[in-house]
């Protein structure tokens, strides 16, 4: 069973930048899908990004599109999420989840299993 631990989190201001990174331990990420969610108080999870196990197909909320990156290294047993031009409605507890069926992209939360702690992620107006 993998193990996902994630940090990188922490308050910043709008418009600004963070890097999430996913580590993981217990078995090799590379045969993993993995994805970000991220939850706000009071509201559901929702799905951020997404990266097949390979790492050559990625997908993303439109919410965060063109802004955030995911990108993985299964040397290092890591997964990255570059957030740029960050808004307040960025904020959020973000996790990050893997998915057994490597070649493929899921958003929904149920197909995933193994879950992070997760890490706060804040932003100031």
């Amino acid at each position: 069973q993998v193990q996902l631990v994630e940090s990188g989190g922490g308050l910043v201001q709008a418009g600004g930048s963070l890097r999430l990174s996913c580590a993981a331990s217990g078995r090799t990420l590379s045969s993993y899908s993995m994805a970000w969610f991220r939850q706000a108080p009071g509201k559901e999870r929702e799905f951020v990004a997404a990266i097949t196990g390979s790492g050559t197909s990625t997908r993303y909320a439109d919410s965060v599109k063109g802004r955030f990156t995911i990108s993985r290294d299964n040397a290092k047993n890591m997964v990255s999420l570059q957030m740029n031009s960050l808004k307040p409605e960025d904020t959020a507890a973000y996790y990050c989840a893997a998915d057994e069926r490597g070649w493929v992209i899921s958003t929904r939360p149920a197909d995933f299993e193994p879950w992070g702690q997760g890490t706060q992620v804040t932003v100031s107006s």
